[in-house]
């Protein structure tokens, strides 16, 4: 059974969908959202190894590294950014990441950096 802690954080961004169908045409402009994020992070003890707070904190940080104009990032992107960084900090643990825009529409994605990284190092070895 794999446990998570999870954090939610928001951040203010602008961007657009350059190849958006017609029927939304509209959102090739740049726009304004409100992206709100849940992240869960694996941990391996019974009592936390991770603080969420902390976590919290760490996620926060990468945010406010981004730019204000993601151009034509998706939440598909954001969660896969997030991810990268989360992965230099915290190793190869599993993860889920929702990104949304406005809480109303978003993605979640899920990693399986653990078993990736199983995977890779029994490849290197043979």
């Amino acid at each position: 059974m794999n446990n998570y802690i999870w954090i939610t954080a928001e951040k203010e961004f602008i961007h657009n969908y350059p190849d958006a169908p017609k029927e939304v045409l509209y959102l090739r402009d740049l726009h304004r959202h409100m992206f709100k994020f849940k992240v869960y992070l694996e941990i391996f003890s019974k009592d936390r190894d991770v603080e969420f707070i902390m976590f919290k904190h760490f996620v926060q940080d990468c945010l406010k590294k981004l730019p204000y104009n993601l151009e034509n990032t998706s939440c598909e992107m954001l969660a896969n950014k997030l991810n990268v960084e989360i992965k230099k900090k915290y190793g190869y643990r599993n993860t889920m990441i929702e990104v949304s825009e406005d809480g109303e529409n978003g993605v979640m994605k899920q990693y399986n950096d653990a078993f990736e990284y199983f995977i890779n190092m029994n490849t290197v070895k043979k």
